[in-house]
């Protein structure tokens, strides 16, 4: 509807609208996928199931807002040199259209969807939520041109609503590549959880530290702790994985533990 309406009536806000809300029906197809696919058990090729996918679809989404804004940006030159007559009547009426279809998409998702945790589900919910921008926009642009004649009302809105876009883009491209890159979640301090684990009585040290996240809200974690000789190795590594999940909420954790004759090669790749 919006992209016949900016056809028809030469709105630039329409048009870049619809050609972003396209673009959100294929990425919240891509999220909805990814949510089957996560659900799916793990299997011996797939240790992790299928979680890592939900990430893959975060980036991918992050990816597209990033076209879309530049090519709103791309199209809003142009007009900005010789601004077009549009029909400011029609595009209220298809924008206002937009934005109660924009609006219903949201109050679903922060109802049924966990919008602040999950990356997967926040990059769809940031992408309604920048849909429903340009529907209110493209409305702004409307009435500015259908009161004032004042035309370049169009593509002052469109750079606008691509500037929030791009704000959002970061933030889901930026949280879904230290995923992929196997960051340490920002929720958790290596430092801290290195000092933690120390004062754990009976361990002398800690190395090869890895925590990262397998998809969001999974954290998990890997180590060596060096202990005393005299140690109880068992009840060590039972104190380690409670303290690990009762500070951290990590219940995901792999833990090592070593005497003095261990001799571990030093590994400059590993923290």
């Amino acid at each position: 509807m919006e992209l016949i309406g900016g056809i028809l009536t030469n709105s630039l806000a329409l048009l870049s609208d619809s050609g972003h809300m396209l673009s959100d029906a294929s990425s919240l197809v891509l999220s909805l996928g990814a949510i089957w696919l996560s659900s799916r058990p793990p299997s011996p090729r797939k240790t992790y199931g299928y979680y890592r996918f939900e990430i893959l679809a975060a980036f991918i989404n992050g990816v597209t807002l990033f076209v879309i804004a530049g090519f709103i940006i791309w199209e809003a030159y142009g007009r900005f040199l010789e601004p077009p007559v549009v029909a400011g009547s029609s595009m209220i009426v298809i924008a206002f259209v937009g934005l109660l279809a924009n609006a219903s998409s949201a109050l679903v998702l922060i109802r049924k969807g966990d919008v602040k945790e999950n990356l997967n589900i926040r990059s769809a919910y940031l992408h309604v939520i920048g849909d429903a921008l340009g529907s209110i926009g493209a409305i702004v642009a409307g009435l500015l041109m259908l009161l004032f004649s004042w035309y370049i009302a169009d593509p002052i809105i469109s750079v606008l609503v691509a500037l929030l876009i791009l704000r959002s883009a970061w933030g889901i491209f930026n949280n879904s590549v230290h995923i992929l890159m196997e960051g340490t979640p920002e929720t958790v301090e290596h430092d801290e959880v290195q000092k933690t684990l120390q004062r754990i009585p009976g361990v002398k040290g800690v190395h090869d530290l890895h925590i990262w996240s397998i998809t969001s809200g999974l954290d998990s974690l890997s180590c060596h702790l060096t202990v005393d000789d005299e140690a109880d190795e068992q009840s060590v590594l039972n104190n380690a994985i409670k303290t690990i999940e009762e500070h951290y909420q990590i219940k995901h954790a792999t833990i090592q533990i070593e005497k003095s004759r261990i001799q571990h090669s030093n590994n400059e790749c590993c923290y």
